[in-house]
């Protein structure tokens, strides 16, 4: 039998988080977030996905305005946070390009539950930098036309207890 495991139970304990402090997170605590998904699994080796990690107040609202208007929302899609990390990837360069970008996600969700902040996977980075718009963020971050949104994680303190987990479905797993 498997003893207990920390990554095990990070894997088993960790939660979306859906309301944030607005206190910034740290330059340390974002390193160690980011340098857990330039270790992700990539297709190849490639390594083809880019992360982009925004904490300027200016650009971080930008990024709410586009994604909200994707949704179709006045809201705040990325729950208050005040760390927004994209990750994008191109289509050109390796043809596992949004499961590579889909492992870096993953890795950095668990690396910020391990530190004690909370994450949140937002969808519509597809949209969003397929506009105009976010096609002029691209240029503007270096960032060839090529690369399309997979996804981002919004990232910060968490304000809010961690929820609990749902009960896993009956047939998940089948053994064969």
């Amino acid at each position: 039998m498997v003893g207990k495991n920390e990554v095990l139970e990070a894997i088993r304990s960790r939660r979306s988080i859906r309301k944030f402090k607005s206190q910034q997170i740290g330059r340390d605590e974002l390193d160690a977030v980011l340098e857990a998904g330039t270790f992700a699994p990539t297709g190849g080796g490639a390594q083809s996905p880019v992360i982009v990690a925004v904490q300027k107040p200016d650009v971080v609202e930008e990024l709410v305005k586009m994604n909200a208007k994707v949704l179709g929302s006045g809201g705040n899609p990325y729950y208050g946070a005040p760390t927004i990390v994209v990750v994008l990837a191109s289509p050109k360069k390796w043809a596992t390009y949004v499961e590579d970008g889909s492992c870096v996600l993953e890795n950095m969700m668990l690396a910020a539950y391990s530190l004690g902040l909370g994450s949140c996977w937002i969808n519509r980075e597809r949209q969003m930098f397929d506009s105009p718009e976010g096609k002029a963020l691209l240029k503007g971050w270096g960032i060839g036309e090529d690369f399309v949104g997979v996804g981002a994680i919004a990232l910060g303190y968490p304000d809010c207890a961690l929820p609990a987990a749902a009960e896993r479905k009956d047939g998940y797993i089948i053994k064969i």
